[in-house]
This record gives structure tokens, sequence and C-alpha cells, in this order.
């Protein structure tokens, strides 16, 4: 127990009074004699000794009630062993979870509401003179104020759900940071939130013993959720009119089973598939759809189902873009002759930007924008073109090589070297047919329906052994009958190198025009394109990639919504041959948008909410007080009876359970006490 005013208490030295009018105030009897008092002993002593017990109950009762009135101006206050009560001006932060798992319903209603409720409980236990700050998952500018006790509620009533997600220590490290740069003694911080595992990491939050902080748990009545976490597609490269497979992942985050659930695909707003689906509970399960490519260019496309409450995760948007261009650059040795296989491939099909070069007269510049190099048998290898093709390879690119008949070994070998390539030994001129496709290596999936034992396979006429080193992890994608390797790959960095040990020409076998060749060299350019992005998250930091293409124009590039909502100028960085974007948190809007460059879209985008509130586990009163307990933290509590009106316990908590009143009452009653004495005690 504690005092407010406990000066008051040297009053209780009041209580002298009534005992020193008690032994000073003797009764001064007046004689009366009588002819005989022996009949009147007996009497006299039964008088003295009720007329004494009298004034001693009358004495206690003047005692106590002045106690109790001392005490009740002193204002005693009852606090729990642990508790640390600070009197005075307070300042108060409130957080109010407003992410989408706050949606979620008991049977009061949506937890959003309830929390709302108990933020204006937990105002309402405090005096006028507090000051209130409210903070939510958005982190506003307005956040960082504090309002009057009249202010607060209408800060309050204007909170509405959000797709910004904070972790519990990112939200208490804010509330403590401004809290600190007050001047009022006493700080308090009230957490109001579901408490979902995926962002409550109370573990890992550091404590400021200055500042008590209260967690206000709420919990739905029932946990379900089924949402679209993510999809891609099976191949990176999607064509108009070819047949595309999309992959999806669907979850089940809740208690009971899905039977029977449907989920559609629309693309351009054109619905094109749909996928069935039964999940248990607490599960995933992959679905598939498969639809033509019918739109040249960006398409924009969702997969959609419904759940209820939580609905937010419902659809997940995603784009891509169906007119893609492989940019390749050939160079050409300068003794090359004959057919050129490689090129006529490539300048047969619009799907390929060709860059063709002489080995004398190289523009690197082209480089910067390209996915695949292909260096057909050079005489030999330069310094300079070691330089550009390391730095091509730090980008991600493909290389093949294709050696020349003529070739200077020497600079072949120092070339290979540096990228931990087999090296180069005499040429064979033995005609010899390919043994077999490495199956292990799975260059070729996707090419064969079924791989046949006995099948047509190219013939080698001439081809130069290789002797690898102990470093290389060189893969043997076709193989001689010999033993020998034909195509081999190496990933060096970012990228792969393949090293075909025969010239493609006419003149060293059948390769250039075999069925193989095709698909050989066209896996080899697939290969170069990396998956491309589907789709970001808002309210985060995404990063943006771009082929840095030369330009004039000094216009930056921008990205801007699809129905002109919002049209934003991301933060640019030029890294080599890319140009990154970061949008800086900037887009918070799910839906579609387009990077656009020099008046012209160049990059299709989709944007969709985070998807760490759709588990809705979410921890138990008792699993905070152990954890709280765990650490040893002794201004950390827990309210556990959020149901009703909780200002009342609050105030409690904050100040302590105030006796005032019942000492006040103590004392009326002993006055009563009194007056019963001196009226019926006789």
């Amino acid at each position: 127990m504690m005092f407010v005013h406990p000066a008051f208490l040297w009053a209780l030295f009041t209580i002298s009074v009534p005992i020193i009018i008690h032994l000073f105030n003797f009764r001064r009897y007046k004689k009366v004699y009588f002819t005989n008092v022996k009949f009147l002993k007996e009497i006299q002593h039964e008088s003295k000794s009720k007329s004494r017990l009298k004034e001693i109950l009358i004495l206690i009762a003047r005692c106590l009630t002045l106690a109790c009135l001392v005490l009740a101006f002193s204002q005693p206050v009852l606090t729990d062993k642990n508790a640390k009560i600070d009197l005075g001006a307070n300042a108060i932060s409130i957080y109010i979870d407003n992410s989408f798992s706050m949606e979620n319903v008991q049977k009061q209603g949506p937890l959003l509401s309830i929390a709302k409720l108990r933020a204006k409980d937990i105002v309402k236990a405090f005096g006028n003179g507090d000051k209130f700050q409210v903070i939510t998952n958005d982190f506003e500018g307005r956040h960082q104020r504090f309002y009057s006790k009249e202010d607060v509620v209408n800060a309050i009533d204007e909170i509405k759900i959000s797709a910004s997600v904070k972790s519990l220590s990112s939200v208490l490290k804010r509330q403590n940071e401004f809290l600190n740069g007050s001047s009022v003694r006493n700080k308090k911080v009230y957490v109001l939130s579901d408490a979902q595992k995926s962002t409550f990491d109370l573990l890992t939050a550091n404590s400021d013993t200055s500042i008590r902080t209260t967690l206000v748990p709420l919990s739905a009545n029932q946990v379900n959720n089924v949402y679209i976490d993510s999809c891609w597609f099976e191949t990176p490269l999607q064509q108009k009119g070819f047949i595309q497979k999309l992959h999806a992942i669907v979850v089940n985050m809740g208690g009971n089973p899905v039977n029977a659930g449907s989920a559609k695909l629309f693309i351009n707003k054109v619905p094109l598939a749909i996928a069935s689906y039964s999940l248990d509970p607490m599960s995933k399960k992959e679905i598939q759809f498969t639809f033509e490519a019918k739109e040249k260019g960006f398409n924009f496309g969702s997969i959609k189902l419904e759940d209820y409450p939580i609905s937010h995760d419902d659809e997940l948007f995603f784009s891509f873009n169906s007119e893609i261009n492989i940019s390749v650059t050939l160079i050409n040795g300068k003794e090359f002759k004959g057919d050129n296989n490689v090129e006529d491939l490539f300048t047969s099909d619009s799907l390929f930007r060709l860059h063709s070069f002489s080995e004398q007269a190289i523009d690197f510049s082209t480089f910067k924008s390209s996915d695949v190099i292909v260096l057909n048998e050079l005489s030999g290898m330069s310094s300079g073109l070691l330089s550009e093709i390391s730095k091509f390879m730090s980008q991600g690119g493909s290389l093949l090589i294709i050696p020349s008949t003529n070739a200077d070994i020497d600079s072949y070998n120092q070339f290979l070297g540096s990228f931990q390539l087999p090296a180069l030994q005499n040429l064979d001129t033995f005609s010899i047919k390919t043994d077999k496709i490495e199956t292990a290596n799975k260059f070729y999936t996707g090419v064969f329906e079924k791989m046949e034992d006995r099948i047509n396979l190219p013939l080698i006429t001439k081809h130069y052994k290789t002797s690898r080193n102990s470093k290389s992890n060189f893969e043997n994608i076709l193989t001689l009958q010999n033993g020998d390797v034909l195509l081999g790959l190496n990933r060096f960095g970012n990228g792969s190198i393949y090293l075909s040990s025969a010239p493609l020409n006419d003149y060293s076998g059948n390769f250039g025009k075999h069925a193989l060749f095709v698909p050989t060299i066209y896996r080899i350019c697939f290969n170069s394109l990396k998956a491309s992005q589907l789709f970001y998250e808002v309210h985060s930091n995404n990063v943006i990639s771009l082929k840095n293409e030369a330009s004039t124009s000094e216009q930056p590039p921008h990205i801007k919504e699809l129905n002109n909502k919002s049209d934003i100028i991301p933060e640019i960085h030029q890294v080599n041959n890319s140009m990154l974007l970061y949008t800086r948190s900037q887009i918070s809007s799910p839906g579609f948008y387009q990077v656009i460059k020099n008046n012209m879209a160049v990059l299709p985008l989709a944007f969709n909410y985070s998807r760490t509130e759709s588990d809705l586990a979410c921890y138990a009163s008792d699993e905070l007080i152990k954890m709280i307990s765990d650490k040893g933290w002794k201004n950390f509590s827990v309210m556990d009876n959020t149901s009703e009106d909780i200002s009342k316990q609050i105030l409690e908590e904050a100040q302590g359970k105030k006796l005032w009143k019942l000492f006040i009452i103590l004392a009326l009653s002993f006055v009563l006490l009194e007056i019963l004495l001196l009226r019926f005690l006789k």
C-alpha cells in the first residue's frame, strides 16, 4: 500500500487528544450519606465496571474515526507487489493494430472495432491533464504528436484497416523513442493487437524499464482463412499463341477442411481457366492453370477465390510480357567461311534481336543489353575481350564458345582457364557420332516427349579433345562415342558458359544441319532469360531491374498505375549493365502498373498485399505471460479480460486501487457506533 498525500499521516497524532481527555477528565463525585452503605458496595462495584467499559468503547470508536479520516485524506492506494505506481501527469502511447488480420471477428464484432473501444476505455481511465499518443501500422507523421483527452477519441475513430504490416519490436521502439522525448515523468504504453505470431516478435523486442508496457490481446472466435500465396510459370518464356502452364499455391490456415474449393484465372479481365482443390486444415496445395496467351505484349492476370472474413488475400495479381526479344551478340572469326548456321538461325526468327560483328570490329557497348553472346570460330582471344566478357558474366548472361579449327590454342586456353573451363588439346579429325544425351543434365528438359534408346544423333568430323582441371564444375550435355565431350556447361558467377568442342560449320560435321541443332541453340538462349518477377508487395522497398540501354533522353523512368490513379518516380541506381528502381514503399494500392521510360511502357508490373498477415495463428494470453516471465520483465504486463469495459482495470493498473472512499465509510461507521454507544449503552 502507498499514499498519494503521505504528509496527512502526521495528523494521526490527533488520536492522542481523546486519549488525553479520557485519562485526565476525571469525574467528580458528590458525597451522599446513607444510614447503612454495606448493601450498596456490590452495586457500586458493578456500576464502575460498566462505566469503564463504556468509556473504553467510546474512546476506541473516536480514535478509529480520527484514524480513518486521516487515512482518507492521505488517499491510500493498494498496489500489486510488482507494480510501480507513478503519481501525477501521464504520457500514454496507445498502439492499435490495424492490419488485415484485425478484420477477423468475435461475438462483439470485428477485432479492429473492439480494439478502438478498448482504446477509448484506456483514455477514459486517465485524467484531463494527461497526454495521449495514438499509433498504428501506418507510421504516419500525425502519429508523432500528443493529443488531449478530448481530441484523442476522434483520432481513434479515424483508424481504418491498412495494408501496412509492422513487427511488434519496431512498434515498441517507435513508441519508446517518442515517449522518451517527452518531459513527462510517468510514461505508459498500451498495445492492442491480436498478437499474430508472424509479426508479434515479443521475444526479440527491447524493454525500456522506465516505461510501463501493457499488452491487451484480442482473440477471434474462429480462425479461418484460405488464400492464394504465390504463382509462377513453368517456363521463363511466354509467347503469344503458345500454351502456358501457370502454377499457384493455395493455403488453408483454418481449423476446418475445404472441400470442392475453386480458383479462377483471369487474363486481361477475361476468365480463361478454373482449378478445383480440396484442403485439409493447416495445409497447402499446388494447383495448375493451362491457357493460351492470346494477346501480344503486356498481359495482366489475377487468380481469385472467395473466402470470409479475411478477404485481402483472396486475389493475387501478376503480370507478364508475351513479346520478349532475346538480344544476341554474335562475333564471327576473321577467317570464318562457309554457311553460318548460327547466324541463319537467329536472323530467321523474330524472337531474337541479333547484333553481328566481325572479330576485328567488335562494338562492346552492345554487351550491356545482350542476353547471349556467341563467340563463333574466333582465331584467338584478346585480353580486351576477356575483360568485357567477365563484366558480361557478372550480370548473369550466357556465353557460347565455338572454337575455330585454326584457333590459337594458347590464347583460347588462357581465356577458358579464366572461367574454369576445360582446356583445348589437339584437334581430332576422326569422324565419330554423338553417343548420347546426358539425361542427368536437365538442359533438354521438355524438349523430348520420350527419350528413345536409338536416336539419330549428329556426326562430328572435327573436334578438340579437352582436359579438365580439378576445380572445374563442367557438366556434359552431349558426349561423343569415344567419351569426349561435344557440348558442356559451366556455371560461372551469375551466368552460364557453354563450350562446344567442335565448330558448327558444315566442314566439321552435320550438327549445324541436324534436328538437334535448333533446340540446342534455343535452349541456350532460353536459359539466359531470368524468370521475370510476376508480382511485388505494396508498402515495401521493391527493387525493379531494367536493362540500361543507351538513351539520349534525360527523362527518368517512372511507375504509373494503369488507371492513372498514381504515378511515382522511384529512386534510381545505375549498376553495371542494369538500372535499378527502388520503390521505397511509395506504392500502397494493389493492382497493375507499368514502368514508363521515354514516354513508352517498357515493363508490366503487378503489386499485391503482403501475405504475412494471412497466417492468423496468434499467441494466447498465457503464452504472452510466460514469455514475459521468461524474459524477466517487471515493467510488462498482460491484460487478460478484454471482453468488457476495461477502464476500471486500466485505472487500477495505472494508479492502483484507491481506498479513500472505504476509509470515509469506515469513519462514518465509527461515528455511528459512538452515537449508538452513548444512546443505548447504559
